[in-house]
């Protein structure tokens, strides 16, 4: 096993970037998956109390794809990794409350977990953002 202080700045340098790009791209395309079912998106979203969703889940939505696809690609990085950052924080805690669900809340709970690990990459970023 290789010891950390032989890895070079360029291959963590590369690893960064790998991650960031992915990390960008997931966002942007579970994104685009939410306007192939934006009925139900504004329908998940309406079952939850967020006010006016029929504009506010196309909104995150495109904000999700957007905000992804610069964070990808690193332009504009602080507006890029801020937005995720907000949308994720709102989002984790309004419409994947597991906890107030009743019955069976795996699905909720699932994407609960799924988005505090994509929070805590979005975080990663948004420090990289502002050095």
């Amino acid at each position: 096993m290789a010891d950390d202080s032989e890895t070079t700045p360029d291959a963590t340098r590369s690893l960064s970037t790998l991650g960031r790009v992915l990390f960008g791209l997931g966002l942007a395309l579970q994104a685009s998956e939410d306007f192939r079912d934006m009925d139900g998106q504004v329908e998940y979203a309406e079952s939850a109390g967020v006010p006016m969703p029929e504009l506010m889940a196309p909104f995150a939505s495109g904000m999700m794809f957007t905000s992804g696809l610069l964070l990808a690609a690193w332009r504009l990085p602080r507006l890029a990794t801020g937005a995720v950052v907000t949308f994720l924080a709102v989002v984790t805690t309004t419409m994947h409350d597991f906890w107030n669900e009743e019955g069976d809340a795996s699905g909720e709970r699932l994407a609960f977990f799924g988005n505090l690990a994509m929070f805590g990459a979005a975080l990663v970023y948004l420090r990289e953002a502002y050095r």
